[in-house]
């Protein structure tokens, strides 16, 4: 069955290679995983375009667990050499936009679901979900149906790790600043500075250290990215905008931290969003004491994946390697679709109790 599922998976990414998917305009590749699927006698739900199925034997008072990756793409780089919608495989490797990200880890997730859809009497229901717009940290990707997939245990989420077990992603929060001063002439003692007043509190992101560190990632990290202010060389400005970039451990909500800047700066603070969470899985949960029992390191990743989205433990691990995403003749290697399958497979049994 493997070497079949293996096959299947190869066949099924050259497809989505083959077919343009931006993030917002991933219809195209939606409508063939539906079809993969309905082909295999498997019910689907699909909204917008993303799509989720349960095992066969679906059992609404078990737990539920969620395999979930992504079938949208980035824009090809401006340094490709060859096509990238023409999947072809070459000394071992699969070329094409989206073959590793997340191409092989969707396909196979896809067959680690098939693997187990007829299997009766495990101790998980499963929910596989194929989303889209998880290159823009869109709307309308896995955030807009997680209302409709019901109560999840705990995630698996497809991103290319070399098979190693990113349990902790770092969160999110970019903050638009602005100090308030009072214009004037600069030749005569007027107005209330915004740029000497925003001093303080650029100096206090510069400085300021969070009480909790993360075991994974350390302290918490605030760079000041952006300022603006001024209009001409001799008015006093009287604002000062600036931008800051929180890297959120899981040591922290991003809620928390807000509150914790807000009463620390007194600059106006607006976050563009506190969608994106840090997350994190237990270094003991059953999942990831059976990838270490296999071989697999853990890490906690620099990188936001559609994990920031989920309030459920959930690890990232997928096959293929972060350092291609988004490069130029983007590829993943045959052997790690196979082997992907396989680990998640091995992984999956003795929590599931799968045969």
């Amino acid at each position: 069955m493997i070497e079949i599922l293996q096959k299947d998976s190869l066949e099924l990414l050259k497809e989505l290679i083959s077919i343009p998917s931006f993030s917002k305009e991933e219809d195209q590749t939606a409508a063939v995983i539906v079809r993969f699927l309905e082909e295999r006698n498997i019910p689907v739900h699909r909204k917008l375009n993303n799509i989720w199925a349960y095992n066969k034997h679906f059992d609404a008072s078990k737990p539920t667990l969620l395999l979930n990756s992504h079938h949208d793409t980035v824009k090809p780089n401006s340094g490709y050499s060859r096509d990238p919608y023409e999947p072809k495989v070459e000394d071992g490797k699969l070329y094409g936009l989206g073959s590793n990200d997340a191409g092989g880890c969707l396909v196979s997730l896809i067959a680690t679901f098939l693997y187990f859809y007829e299997q009766e009497e495990l101790s998980y229901n499963i929910c596989l979900a194929t989303t889209a717009e998880e290159e823009i940290s869109g709307n309308n990707g896995l955030e807009c149906i997680l209302p409709e997939l019901g109560e999840l245990e705990f995630g698996i989420v497809g991103e290319p790790t070399l098979m190693n077990l990113a349990i902790a992603e770092r969160g999110l929060l970019v903050l638009d600043c602005t100090v308030t001063g009072k214009a004037g002439h600069a030749a005569r003692e007027e107005g209330d500075n915004a740029i000497y007043k925003a001093l303080k509190d650029i100096e206090w992101f510069r400085n300021y250290r969070f009480a909790k560190v993360s075991e994974v990632f350390g302290p918490l990290k605030m760079s000041v990215t952006i300022i603006n202010s001024g209009s001409q060389h001799n008015v006093v400005p009287a604002t000062c905008t600036f931008t800051v970039d929180v890297r959120v451990t899981d040591s922290y909500t991003n809620e928390e931290v807000l509150k914790i800047i807000r009463t620390n700066v007194d600059c106006e603070v607006k976050p563009r969003s506190v969608r994106l969470k840090p997350s994190s899985i237990d270094k003991e949960h059953p999942l990831v004491q059976a990838g270490i029992a296999l071989g697999r390191t853990t890490y906690g990743s620099p990188t936001t994946s559609d994990q920031a989205l989920l309030s459920i433990p959930s690890v990232k691990v997928g096959p293929g390697d972060s350092a291609r995403s988004h490069m130029a003749d983007e590829y993943v290697y045959v052997n790690e679709i196979a082997e992907g399958i396989q680990l998640y497979i091995d992984m999956l049994k003795p929590v599931i109790n799968g045969k």
